[in-house]
């Protein structure tokens, strides 16, 4: 009998580590496990514990890094743990002996990390620390300054399964319609040849013609990258995805996408621009047709298996019956329960609420710095518009009449172009970072 791929026997990258908050605990899900990401004040490097204080078992993800000791403190009642997880505190303890004593006793479950490539990365299994040490990352050849590539960031989370996030990511044939005018042309799609170069347990490899020389890498169970080369120019892009199963009917994509062309615009073009411009906007147009498809397959499969009920005719089909065959082979079909027992049960209704399936605020700008911090700056330019707005208008009525056309009239103008600007950021720009209602039949 096949062996059962282990999820929890890998490295995952949580986050880009420019994202993580150094001054406070954040949360994270991974594998139906929550997790508390967090960096001691003397560190240089951020810490993974498991989200509960072993004293009542309260979300230390909601606690602090206290002042003093640069330690995790608990909110509900004080204890604090180190950077290795160790309890070092209890406000509560009558002899101090007590901590000294019971140190490793109340430790928290202190996970392996590291921090390379930019990415916060994470192995779920805190028993195989050891195996950890020896297992290389997933980490992708082109992200890599050495070579010429330049590369960013992006992290969101998602209305569906891990499995569809995979499957959808392999099925290139989508993006002429799914993404029409954001990254592809419906009009212009055509064939595509994918022929499957090998396949094993852990690296299905695959190949696409279709005017650039692409190779597709899938290595189990979050790194998917697309190697294009742009005909003999030299240019390379690089696309990679690491897919995260975070809980049931949920996933989380960190994506790096690398180029080593194009190298000054990339530099002047600021992160948040990118995510808002395209990146949301991608993922925006996968959202709904996705997780409405993953319940209907998993209504079909009370019956039947996606074999039947999928019809895949043509060579673009090919890595999507690679991954199923895959996924049936190694992991029976199914994502694992995690050491609390939690299991990834099929998700039971569709959601119809299109303002939480596109909430990118939740999914998205809260997780990113560059959104978040670009967010709080076009939030406070508003508050000076209108200010200036106000006040000008203000001072231009209580000029004197030789002074109004002298020095109202510019006045006004400005305050009104500024008022103009406001409206714009308020009507258009702002609502890029919570949401923006994504209709394929108007695209």
């Amino acid at each position: 009998m096949q062996a059962e791929f282990n999820f929890f026997q890998h490295w995952y990258p949580l986050s880009p580590v420019e994202d993580l908050d150094p001054q406070r605990p954040v949360p994270v899900t991974l594998l139906g496990i929550r997790l508390v990401i967090w960096k001691p004040k003397l560190s240089e490097n951020y810490r993974v514990f498991l989200d509960q204080c072993p004293h009542r078992l309260a979300p230390l993800s909601e606690g602090r890094i206290d002042d003093k000791t640069g330690n995790l403190m608990c909110s509900y009642h004080g204890w604090q743990f180190d950077q290795q997880g160790v309890c070092t505190h209890i406000p509560q303890a009558e002899n101090p002996e007590l901590v000294a004593k019971n140190q490793r006793n109340f430790c928290v479950v202190s996970l392996p990390v590291r921090q390379e490539n930019e990415l916060l990365w994470v192995w779920p299994d805190a028993k195989t620390a050891e195996l950890a040490a020896t297992t290389p990352l997933p980490l992708s050849p082109q992200v890599d300054s050495n070579k010429g590539f330049v590369w960013r960031n992006y992290v969101r989370d998602l209305e569906y399964n891990w499995q569809t996030l995979v499957e959808n990511l392999v099925d290139p044939s989508h993006v002429p319609f799914a993404h029409h005018g954001v990254q592809g042309d419906r009009e212009k799609a055509t064939p595509i040849q994918i022929d499957i170069i090998q396949s094993t347990a852990n690296l299905i490899e695959a190949s696409m013609a279709r005017g650039l020389l692409t190779k597709i890498t899938f290595e189990p169970p979050c790194r998917l990258e697309y190697a294009i080369s742009i005909g003999n120019t030299g240019k390379q892009l690089g696309l990679i995805f690491y897919c995260l199963p975070t809980s049931p009917g949920k996933c989380r994509i960190v994506a790096q996408f690398a180029q080593n062309f194009a190298k000054t615009l990339h530099r002047v073009t600021p992160r948040w621009w990118n995510h808002i411009d395209e990146r949301n906007l991608v993922l925006d147009g996968d959202m709904i047709l996705l997780h409405q498809q993953e319940y209907f397959l998993q209504q079909k499969q009370l019956s039947e298996s996606w074999k039947t009920a999928y019809k895949l005719p043509t060579s673009a089909d090919r890595l999507v019956i690679e991954f199923r065959n895959w996924f049936d082979k190694y992991c029976q079909g199914k994502l694992p329960g995690n050491e609390a027992g939690i299991s990834f049960p099929e998700s039971s209704k569709i959601n119809d609420n299109r303002a939480v399936m596109l909430d990118l605020y939740k999914q998205h700008t809260q997780h990113c710095s560059s959104c978040r911090n670009a967010l709080k700056n076009i939030q406070r330019l508003q508050i000076a518009l209108l200010a200036y707005f106000v006040i000008s208008i203000s001072g231009v009525a209580i000029l004197p009449d030789a002074l109004r056309i002298q020095l109202g009239l510019p006045l006004v103008i400005t305050a009104l172009l500024g008022l103009g600007a406001y409206s714009w950021l308020k009507f258009w720009l702002v609502p890029k970072f919570y949401f923006v209602d994504y209709v394929h039949a108007e695209k």
